[in-house]
């Protein structure tokens, strides 16, 4: 199995991930723990598997100097047009990560990894390579998909042959990913290398709503309810993705 990379898919995954209440969700989550933990002041800012430039923007409009490195093309010709309309600079870098140590200099003080290890081939491969990009007293935003999550989603849909065999990865041209995490398991990857400080569900409720429930939901209630709960200790750990900030050993 290799990396799985974007270049065919661009427009279905903007549609797909940040065409409604999930992206959303998301992306409120995840900027809300880095307000929290970042210093006031400007960082240099590298975003491995940047996609379409939603976070590398929202970093880039808080005076941060920001490199996004995306593999696929597509993806980042989408996240320079973002830029460009959003009258904002930063380095676009068409590069994978295994890449990117000879390619770039100097350690970041923050490097974003975001749904990215769940569609890599040996996923614990990157983590030396991530630590390797960051200053000793930088910080790693690392957000993944949650083996947890997808457990129980298919125990409430009843998919009992699924879980019997264990096959949980999607489907090769599908946009769900082929390496679900096991969070125990990565933390214990992680261990030799990171220190995880802070750990936040990303939707927690959302997707397990009868689907009802979730179109008459105003966005402005699910994003508070969401935020309220991301670090719940009975529902964080259901959220769909999990976002650990960490800090270099």
């Amino acid at each position: 199995m290799n990396d799985r990379h974007f270049d065919a898919l661009a427009a279905r995954f903007a549609e797909k991930i940040y065409g409604g209440a999930k992206g959303a969700i998301r992306l409120a989550v995840l900027q809300a723990d880095l307000a929290q933990t970042l210093p006031d002041r400007p960082l240099r800012v590298l975003d491995v598997g940047a996609g379409l430039g939603h976070m590398a923007l929202w970093l880039a409009e808080r005076g941060h100097q920001v490199t996004l490195a995306e593999p696929a093309a597509p993806m980042l010709e989408g996240a320079r047009e973002r830029f460009a309309e959003a009258g904002r600079q930063a380095t676009f870098l068409q590069a994978d990560w295994q890449s990117l140590p000879a390619q770039l200099d100097a350690p970041f003080d923050l490097v974003i990894c975001h749904a990215v290890l769940e569609w890599l081939a040996e996923p614990p491969a990157i983590l030396p390579v991530l630590h390797q990009l960051t200053r000793s007293d930088g910080w790693l935003s690392l957000a993944f998909y949650n083996r947890d999550a997808l457990v129980y989603r298919n125990l409430l849909k009843g998919h009992w042959r699924k879980l019997r065999s264990d096959e949980l990865a999607g489907e090769k041209q599908s946009l769900t990913p082929q390496t679900p995490l096991d969070p125990r398991e990565l933390r214990t990857q992680l261990e030799p290398l990171w220190q995880v400080e802070s750990e936040s569900g990303v939707r927690v409720f959302h997707d397990y709503m009868p689907r009802d429930f979730q179109t008459k939901a105003a966005l402005a209630d699910l994003l508070e309810m969401e935020l309220a709960h991301r670090r719940h200790p009975s529902f964080a750990g259901l959220g769909r993705y999990l976002h650990w900030i960490c800090r270099p050993r």
